[in-house]
């Protein structure tokens, strides 16, 4: 996109083509403005089109510019905090509902899928959370026993099977998760949006809102060409913000996180990494993540950006940890690189923000956005519909707040990237 290959990579070269969206021009009414073509605004949009509700969605580049069609593609339920912590931060009562609501959102994407024979490589054998050491297999017991306290269909499973399921000894064990599975991204969010506007969304990119104002009740939101007037706005823009939601930007810290995609792999190869296609990632605390498209190609990511010092450094390294990681693949060359931003709050948990009279927004997705965002732009849908009241959300309501140290912390989770994968960090 924007003639830069290292922004969405393997997923723009494989996706189908986007529905056609013009800029937005003149003036126009809607019931609802949509504002961010990713996944939580689609699914919003989506779900409010099905029930014949007036929308116009904006995005400011394409469909899927953002984190969205960026991302590794792992289908996950929950957030990264361990299920009992979320109500000790959020209090029993949210922290339940946002268990259930996430817990369950990978099958309402598996739902969508089948519904609206949407085209995206969807895998559903689940994910592992693969363990490094002992003390890598403790923490995956812990989560399995706290997720299936709540009845979850999860399992952990010994290093021979994991062995097996993965083509690797590297691992101690790991945690399958069968609600879950992959996707390929950019080719979901495109579906998403071809559905919502087969159900009537009118929806419009290269269209950044530059203004809004509250007039007799109803909202004015402005672009460069045009303007909607409408009862609500949907803010749905997350961590690549700009414009009147900055804040939502400010209030997340960007973790950069690349990805490399091998050629397609021969068929004795497939056989033997990971012939289930199930999603992976390692209990380390610089992450690795990797999964097989439908092509057969490996896809390798880790923390760092593909830019500057650390194009060459994160390339090196994962060749090396692949070559460790799976002996039978020898030297790798890699016909894809991509990478993006990761939006992270401050306690790893998403807020639900009111940013005026009905204006609201869900952000802050900490890595998981394929399967929350969907949910979350469901719920939003729901409570503009009448369906879900402001106290029957899955999130508290919290004021947005530009995080402390944020470019500090960016500044340093880049470099230190850099200098882990330098010094061959090791599985």
């Amino acid at each position: 996109m924007y003639n830069d290959p290292r922004s969405h990579g393997l997923w723009e070269k494989t996706a189908p083509q986007p529905p056609v969206t013009p800029a937005l021009q003149g003036e126009s009414v809607a019931d609802v403005v949509v504002v961010g073509g990713g996944f939580t605004g689609q699914s919003a949009a989506l779900h409010l089109a099905e029930k014949g509700v007036d929308v116009v969605l904006l995005e400011a580049k394409e469909i899927g510019f953002g984190g969205a069609g960026r991302n590794v593609g792992l289908i996950n339920g929950g957030m990264w905090v361990m299920p009992k912590e979320l109500p000790g931060v959020l209090g029993s009562t949210f922290g339940e509902r946002l268990l259930g609501l996430l817990g369950n959102a990978p099958l309402l994407v598996r739902e969508l899928v089948e519904r609206h024979d949407i085209a995206c490589e969807i895998e559903k054998n689940g994910t592992l959370h693969c363990a490094v050491g002992e003390r890598g297999l403790a923490e995956i017991h812990e989560r399995c026993a706290q997720w299936a306290a709540r009845g979850a269909p999860v399992r952990v499973l010994d290093a021979e099977e994991t062995a097996r399921r993965i083509g690797s000894t590297a691992y101690s064990g790991a945690l399958l998760d069968t609600r879950a599975g992959t996707i390929q991204p950019l080719a979901y969010v495109r579906g998403l949006a071809a559905a919502a506007r087969k159900k009537g969304a009118r929806l419009h990119t290269d269209s950044p809102v530059i203004a809004t104002e509250r007039s007799h009740g109803k909202w004015l939101v402005k672009t460069e060409q045009g303007s909607v007037t409408a009862n609500w706005i949907v803010v749905a823009t997350e961590a690549y913000s700009t414009g009147p939601w900055r804040i939502v930007r400010d209030e997340q810290t960007y973790l950069p996180y690349f990805n490399f995609a091998t050629r397609p792999l021969g068929d004795n190869l497939r056989k033997s990494i990971l012939p289930g296609c199930e999603g992976c990632w390692d209990t380390k605390e610089i992450l690795s993540s990797f999964r097989m498209d439908k092509a057969g190609r490996l896809v390798f990511g880790s923390v760092g950006a593909l830019r500057g010092t650390g194009a060459a450094i994160h390339r090196a390294w994962a060749k090396r940890s692949l070559k460790r990681l799976f002996p039978q693949l020898g030297d790798t060359e890699f016909e894809y690189e991509w990478y993006g931003k990761i939006g992270m709050t401050d306690n790893a948990v998403p807020r639900f923000h009111i940013f005026a009279d009905n204006v609201i927004g869900f952000s802050g997705y900490n890595g998981r956005g394929i399967a929350p965002g969907t949910a979350f732009g469901k719920v939003l849908a729901q409570h503009i519909l009448g369906e879900i009241s402001e106290a029957e959300m899955p999130l508290p309501l919290t004021e947005p707040k530009a995080q402390a140290l944020r470019a500090v912390k960016e500044a340093y989770y880049e470099a230190g990237a850099q200098i882990a994968h330098f010094a061959g960090e090791r599985f």
